[in-house]
């Protein structure tokens, strides 16, 4: 499997907007096929930074991802609302066996 952590930091006056969108956002990833996990989290002592973790069958799922409708209605929403650049991490789940 292929996982994507996204560390998100958000302007504080937008944390309600940027929840609203990446709600949306959220709703459509995981209707994607090669999309088997997608959570949104927020920090509990920095309300202001959230996690994305998302979960696909192959690195191609991911590219699919990005080319998404909901995706890109995402990105053009939230970027502003953002109070730095996302970062993120891309992984490949090890343990436990994902094919198990």
């Amino acid at each position: 499997m292929y996982v994507v952590s996204v560390s998100i930091k958000v302007k504080p006056e937008r944390i309600e907007d940027f929840k609203a969108a990446t709600r949306r956002n959220h709703e459509g990833s995981v209707r994607e096929p090669g999309c088997l996990r997608f959570d949104v989290l927020q920090n509990a002592e920095d309300e202001t930074h959230f996690m994305l973790y998302e979960v696909y069958r192959t690195p191609e799922d991911f590219e699919a991802h990005k080319q998404t409708p909901h995706f890109f209605q995402w990105r053009d929403a939230a970027e502003p609302m953002m109070a730095e650049p996302r970062t993120r991490n891309l992984l490949y789940s090890l343990f436990p066996d994902p094919w198990k």
